[in-house]
């Protein structure tokens, strides 16, 4: 059994930037410009470092550079360059480097694709892959918008399920690769479409549901839940907002002209309006904004995912939810987000392993005016052996 890797160098850029996605070179471009990290090579390492400690002589093909095998090498690797793109040591890399890339790896003998990208790189993948037989992909979760259901719950999970897949082929289950387009999300429009349906590894805990939307017959419990949040909030707290449904009719309720789908800052005045500090804040604005205030994030659970951090909200750092003291999220869910989830914990990404345990345990979601449910979390970054929640 043989292990395909690809990385996209460039996923993820966008999230912390407040720029709701990373594909295109402008895009990209201001990204680092705004002093966007490069962290998909990152999560990569974290996922192979779980793979290697299993398997040390682990069978990996790869794409040249930061398309794969710097990851691989990093963690301890030695894999087999299959590709090598016009531009191997450059960073930039296009849609088309990761489709040749899983066309070579599949042609050289991969068994398992495993990627680390959005949704955007899962769409790449499944493009470059041959349709029959098809060929099982799973991704590390290092984009932005990450609404498909191919990807393992966090890296530590992406690297367990690979080792476990050496051992011996795993069942896999038929998955959506959804995508969108970013200039209608960042107008507020998210539309997730459909793109491929591919096999994936299925073992409970470790790979992620796809997101679902909120219906429309569930818009007065939304106002229910934000009715409640607001009650709960204090005058002279800076308060960051995420994106959400549920969060975004906080803000219509306090008379906030809020960002669709990025991260604000406000405070509330004794009468309880609104007051909006910052609008669409980058990850670096949404730390100088919180650092040495009282403060708090309100950040909504995703349907069907149960993710409240590393989903779309990635301005929320480690650093940013860090700097927040001993009580940083302020959750607000309807009802019946929490039903859907079938007793299956909430899940937190921030891309700190600590943190994410230090996250770990219960947390109080606030359903309505006087009504909250004490709900468990679970962090996504955890190793199998510590406990990752079922998400299948």
């Amino acid at each position: 059994m043989t292990i395909g890797l690809i990385v996209n160098p460039v996923a993820g850029l966008g999230g912390p930037t407040g720029l709701a996605g990373s594909d295109g070179v402008a895009v990209q471009q201001e990204a680092l410009r705004r002093g966007g990290r490069r962290r998909a090579g990152d999560r990569a390492v974290e996922a192979l470092r779980v793979l290697a400690a299993a398997w040390p002589d682990a069978a990996v093909l790869t794409a040249a550079g930061p398309l794969g095998e710097d990851a691989a090498r990093e963690a301890g690797l030695m894999p087999q360059v299959a590709y090598v793109p016009a531009a191997a040591a450059s960073p930039v890399t296009t849609a088309d480097d990761t489709a040749r890339a899983a066309a070579a790896l599949a042609a050289a003998g991969a068994t398992l694709i495993l990627f680390a990208g959005g949704d955007g790189t899962a769409r790449d993948v499944a493009r470059g892959l041959p349709r029959s037989p098809a060929l099982p992909l799973l991704g590390i979760p290092a984009g932005v918008k990450m609404y498909s259901a191919c990807f393992a719950v966090g890296p530590a999970a992406a690297g367990a399920l690979a080792a476990d897949w050496l051992r011996s082929p795993l069942p896999t289950a038929e998955a959506e690769v959804l995508d969108l387009d970013e200039d209608l999300l960042r107008a507020g429009r998210p539309d997730p479409r459909l793109f491929a349906l591919v096999p994936v590894p299925v073992a409970a805990g470790r790979t992620q549901a796809r997101k679902a939307a909120t219906p429309a017959s569930a818009r007065e419990a939304v106002r229910h839940a934000a009715a409640g949040a607001v009650d709960r909030m204090r005058p002279g707290v800076r308060y960051l907002i995420g994106p959400g449904g549920t969060t975004a009719e906080l803000g219509r309720l306090l008379g906030l002209d809020t960002s669709p789908l990025g991260v604000d800052v406000f405070t509330i005045d004794a009468d309880r309006s609104g007051r909006l500090l910052a609008r669409d804040v980058t990850e670096q604005q949404a730390f100088e904004a919180v650092r040495d205030h009282d403060a708090q994030a309100i950040v909504t659970v995703i349907g069907g995912q149960g993710f409240l951090l590393g989903r779309g909200n990635q301005q929320l750092s480690a650093r940013v939810v860090a700097a927040l003291g001993a009580s940083p999220l302020l959750v607000v869910a309807t009802e019946q987000k929490l039903i859907d989830l079938a007793g299956r914990p909430l899940l937190v990404d921030t891309g700190d392993p600590a943190l994410d345990l230090r996250l770990a345990g219960h947390v109080r979601v606030t359903t309505g005016p006087g009504s909250a449910s004490l709900y468990p979390v679970s962090a996504a970054s955890a190793a199998p052996t510590e406990g990752v929640p079922e998400c299948v």
